[in-house]
């Protein structure tokens, strides 16, 4: 097993990043829509998801989980694999996500805006 990247300077710059994703699809008064694509070796910056959401992922992959406090879980996927996540008010979740595998993950990632906290707002958003 690899040493575990020091992200302690990138959970600090990035903490409140709402950017969960690579790229932003569709902004709507009611969802954000994110697609992600990360080819191996590739880590996504450091970003806090507020709003309920769910992903899914379009191929097989394996990726790591890095958590503020320097841990980290690994995760396989199966072409398909979907996971919901709901965020009471006042409660965020941190983390950046690295393919350790061998093969590009890609997934779409959908925030649903009328939850329990508001949005996040986004720099780049006009």
């Amino acid at each position: 097993m690899s040493e575990p990247l020091d992200l302690t300077q990138e959970f600090i710059d990035w903490a409140g990043n709402g950017e969960v994703g690579d790229s932003l699809v569709s902004d709507t008064d009611r969802v954000r829509v994110w697609h992600i694509h990360a080819k191996p070796g590739e880590r996504l910056k450091v970003h806090t998801h507020v709003l309920d959401y769910f992903w899914t992922i379009h191929g097989p992959g394996k990726a790591r989980n890095h958590q503020p406090d320097g841990s980290y879980f690994d995760v396989e996927y199966q072409t398909g694999d979907t996971k919901h996540f709901t965020l009471e008010a006042g409660e965020h979740m941190t983390h950046s996500l690295e393919n350790i595998g061998d093969t590009d993950l890609i997934f779409t990632t959908v925030e649903f805006k009328h939850t329990a906290n508001d949005p996040i707002p986004l720099a780049n958003n006009d």
